[in-house]
């Protein structure tokens, strides 16, 4: 069975797809967008453990 990492990121409107796909080349999967409690976005990301790049 396999384990996971998360990760959480805040993400800035004007650079959301650069956010994530930073994240994405590094071999993290986009799992979840919600408006963060400060106000803003924040992301929720995830990995199987052992995929670093």
């Amino acid at each position: 069975m396999p384990t996971w990492e998360y990760l959480t990121t805040p993400l800035i409107i004007h650079n959301t797809t650069a956010i994530l796909n930073n994240w994405g080349s590094e071999g993290w999967e986009l799992v979840q967008v919600v408006a963060g409690l400060e106000g803003g976005l924040v992301a929720y990301l995830k990995r199987q453990k052992g995929e670093q790049s």
